[in-house]
């Protein structure tokens, strides 16, 4: 395979347009919605229906119902939650993957809460019936019992895993060690499962409330087990990935192109990324979200890659042979969600290559997409050569900004005086209002165009910026 002389490849010949695809996707999402709050309800209902309040007449039956609810719904969310980020495609396709790990995060807090609700009111419930002192009556209930031994694992499990999820803990821990320790909460689910069935009150012995856990802890485990681990390893082996190319695309990015059997059979668009594990015994078990720096095509996929200062800076050093785990692909970053003819496209840094893979497939007449390409150097920027092919082929318009910020809240470099970033904007891109506008870079410099097309005016729903949150 001849890398340097990859040909751009052919756009589809049309795409549905219109305001009318966002409110399909709004209803979509509202039905999603719809059925999570329901099932709060459901089991708010069926603990008032079974005497949650009725049988309130002291302080331990006081207790005793708290204890009862805040569980129900502490179990409720948490098995949403791990929904939320479980990657799962149907869920993608609506929400992407930022806006649903955004909504995980939300929640975790707010379980956390009602689980220690849960547990301290068990406790003194249980002190004030035996007439001990809380520690006692923990040992007591620990030693006592394994189910509630497990739940007690399962509560400072959540706690380790919401601690690490707070702003400050993760902005001190690199991703591979954060989705190690997320895998706690497989571990916090599990043991909790016991003691919910065998002690408690709105389960056990109940047809109905059984059934709905049941089928509720079986829907969650069948969509994280099968769309988490069974696919991408059975993808694996079909399809038999291997890096079979490496070029250096700058002084701190590298191109890898992956390829294997029935590679046109993958389903990945121009925009998405994958979870990508590089197959060897020190890297197996580190995964790195990489988008597609180019559209799929019959033999390979590709990622371009940037040196973060981690284990990155050796897959740009990857030999060809090196085998490759695929999860994915995942997000909404694509044309998809397009509904205006007019499209801006907006990338810094290593945001580029999602960008350059829509600018080769955007359905486009000459004129119809503006690509701006912010850049610290224009010497040293990834994938620049190649983006000014695609809009020389295409009939794109191609804007390069290069040099240090205006100021440093700036997301535009110096020039044109005073002028604030969001009026420069209008210059450079005057059909930007009434384009739909993808943008992928560094996160805080990405709030910052944000922020700049809200202020011209351009609606939300035209604005597309999807991150890989964690």
């Amino acid at each position: 395979m001849n890398i340097d002389s990859m040909p751009i490849v052919a756009s589809a010949k049309q795409i549905r347009l219109g305001i009318h695809k966002h409110l399909r996707l709004r209803k979509s999402q509202d039905i999603v919605e719809i059925l999570g709050y329901a099932t709060i309800l459901f089991v708010t209902v069926t603990f008032l229906l079974d005497g949650g309040l009725a049988g309130v007449t002291d302080l331990a039956t006081g207790l005793g119902s708290i204890s009862r609810w805040t569980a129900l719904v502490a179990t409720d969310l948490l098995l949403i939650q791990m929904l939320l980020i479980s990657r799962v495609p149907w869920l993608e396709r609506l929400y992407g993957h930022d806006r649903t790990t955004v909504a995980h995060k939300k929640l975790g807090k707010p379980i956390l809460y009602l689980v220690i609700a849960h547990f301290l009111a068990s406790l003194i419930q249980y002190a004030v019936q035996d007439n001990k002192n809380i520690i006692a009556e923990a040992i007591t209930l620990i030693t006592s019992s394994n189910d509630l031994l497990l739940s007690f694992i399962a509560l400072a499990a959540m706690i380790v895993v919401v601690v690490t999820s707070i702003k400050i803990a993760r902005a001190r821990i690199s991703y591979e060690a954060w989705y190690l320790v997320h895998l706690i909460s497989y571990v916090a689910v599990i043991a909790a499962v016991p003691h919910e069935f065998s002690t408690g009150q709105d389960i056990a012995g109940k047809p109905l409330q059984s059934a709905f856990w049941i089928a509720l802890y079986l829907f969650v485990a069948g969509n994280l087990v099968w769309f988490r681990f069974a696919l991408p390893i059975l993808k694996m082996f079909r399809h038999g990935f291997k890096v079979i190319a490496v070029k250096r695309e700058s002084s701190d990015t590298a191109s890898i192109y992956v390829g294997g059997r029935g590679m046109s059979g993958l389903t990945a668009q121009a925009g998405q990324f994958y979870i990508v594990r590089v197959m060897t015994p020190s890297q197996w078990w580190r995964p790195h979200p990489f988008s597609l720096s180019a559209t799929p095509n019959s033999e390979y996929v590709r990622f371009t890659i940037g040196d973060r200062g981690d284990d990155t800076g050796a897959m740009l050093r990857l030999k060809p042979g090196t085998k490759v785990m695929l999860e994915g692909p995942y997000g909404v970053f694509t044309e998809e969600r397009r509904t205006k003819e007019k499209v801006t496209l907006i990338a810094a840094g290593i945001g580029v290559p999602p960008i350059r893979a829509l600018a080769e497939s955007m359905v486009a007449n000459p004129g119809d997409i503006t690509i701006v390409y912010r850049t610290r150097n224009n010497d040293d920027a990834a994938l620049l050569l190649e983006l000014d092919k695609i809009a020389t082929v295409r009939g794109h318009e191609l804007k390069v900004l290069d040099g240090p910020r205006a100021t440093p809240n700036s997301w535009l470099p110096a020039g044109h005086g005073n002028i604030p970033d969001y009026q420069r904007l209008r210059l450079i891109a005057p059909q930007i209002v009434q384009s739909d506008v993808f943008i992928c870079g560094p996160t805080p410099w990405t709030h910052g165009v944000v922020k700049s097309l809200l202020q011209l005016g351009v609606p939300e729903n035209q604005i597309h910026a999807e991150e890989f949150a964690w």
